[in-house]
């Protein structure tokens, strides 16, 4: 368990991470760059009927659309049609990985977050990405273990920078 001057990060969890979650989203994310809004089932990955017309670089075009309006059910139906037909190209894997934990559904996310770290390392964005992902799943040990990553490979990273800012404020906002 991660400790700072003798507190463990588990009080964060067990009382702040309601607030953590209202103060983060907004301000933090995955650097790809809410729920989806479509359906009756806000967790589940959008059905298109025509999806299979799409090139991978239209399918990119629409899940970049669709992601910044936090339409993340048809994102990750794009992002996964253009892993489908570029399966080289690690954007349609950071979308798709991002659209999932949006989702709620990690146990996707991390098959995709296991086939981007297959196919480009441990770059800086993966390790924010995998970081968001656990802040969002509520682990926050592990979210700081991976911002962390994330900052030695990359120290002028706003985003990263900004991600460990929020768990440290959270951290000290649950000890007052």
């Amino acid at each position: 368990m991660y400790r700072r001057k003798g507190r463990s990060f588990r009080g964060l969890a067990r009382h702040g991470l309601a607030a953590l979650v209202m103060v983060a989203l907004p301000l933090s994310g995955c650097s790809s760059a809410g729920m989806s809004s479509f359906g009756s089932n806000k967790l589940a990955v959008a059905e298109i009927s025509n999806i299979e017309t799409y090139t991978a670089e239209g399918a990119l075009t629409e899940a970049r659309a669709h992601f910044r309006n936090d339409n993340f059910g048809y994102a990750a139906a794009f992002y996964k049609r253009a892993v489908e037909l570029a399966p080289n190209q690690a954007e349609g894997y950071v979308g798709l990985s991002a659209s999932y934990d949006r989702l709620g559904r990690f146990d996707l996310s991390d098959r995709v977050y296991a086939s981007l770290y297959q196919m480009t390392g441990g770059t800086a964005q993966y390790f924010n990405n995998v970081g968001y992902s656990y802040m969002l799943r509520g682990n926050l040990t592990e979210a700081l273990k991976n911002f962390r990553k994330a900052q030695k490979l990359e120290p002028d990273n706003l985003v990263v920078a900004n991600n460990i800012q929020i768990l440290q404020s959270a951290a000290a906002g649950s000890r007052a």
